[in-house]
């Protein structure tokens, strides 16, 4: 496999609109290759995940994940390839406030058995991941909802890379945080993304962070339905 991402005369119109929010020639991603997304409020961002996560079905084109055309498979085939493959930190972190740091982790291998499988000891796993996202064990069994910003986060981040999916999408995750934090983070997300082997998209409006990755992509230059007439 070539790509872990292959997108081509992607265009996607939300019902009852006239004008597509995205027309995307084409757009891909290497296994293991860390690429910055950038684009202000507007460009499609947002709806370029969704349609990448299979949440959304585009009205023509092609997105190949993992070499599996997803508009191919059903609604429920969607779903479980998406659980098998994807890891995703959210803007929002989306944690379950009710579960501790270790079930918010190991949720994803109880929607994936090949996740689960990857990860072996699912516990163990996630163990080792939230000792290199630098969160100590004994906040490990504390609600979500008793975390600092800063710590779920870093909890978003091991949720996403348990049982080493080939593609990790953030979405602006460090929107929140001071320019030291947000280094810091960037710093253990990297690591663990090359110890998982996964490929990285990493959607953010912060230039300065572009220097660190491996590639730059401005989503304004390639969806057409962005650019000014």
């Amino acid at each position: 496999m070539n790509r872990v991402l292959d997108i081509e005369d992607l265009r996607f119109t939300w019902p009852g609109q006239d004008e597509a929010v995205l027309a995307i020639e084409r757009l891909t991603i290497a296994p293991g290759e860390k690429l910055f997304l950038h684009g202000p409020s507007g460009s499609g961002k947002s709806t370029l995940l969704a349609a990448i996560g299979a949440l959304v079905v585009p009205q023509a084109g092609r997105i190949e994940l993992c070499g599996q055309d997803l508009s191919s498979l059903s609604r429920g085939g969607r779903d479980r390839f998406r659980a098998d493959h994807l890891g995703v930190i959210f803007q929002q972190f989306n944690l379950l406030p009710w579960l501790d740091v270790t079930a918010n982790v190991t949720l994803p291998c109880r929607f994936s058995r090949a996740r689960a499988r990857r990860a072996g000891d699912v516990e163990a796993a996630a163990a080792r991941l939230l000792e290199g996202m630098d969160l100590e064990s004994s906040l490990w069994h504390r609600r979500a909802d008793q975390l600092s910003v800063g710590q779920q986060q870093r909890v978003a981040a091991a949720r996403a890379l348990i049982g080493q999916p080939d593609l990790v999408l953030a979405d602006e995750p460090t929107s929140s945080l001071d320019a030291d934090r947000r280094d810091r983070f960037l710093d253990l997300l990297f690591e663990r993304i090359e110890e998982a082997g996964s490929a990285l998209l990493f959607v953010s409006h912060d230039r300065q962070l572009a220097v660190r990755f491996d590639r730059v992509v401005d989503l304004p230059e390639i969806n057409r339905a962005a650019m000014p007439a």
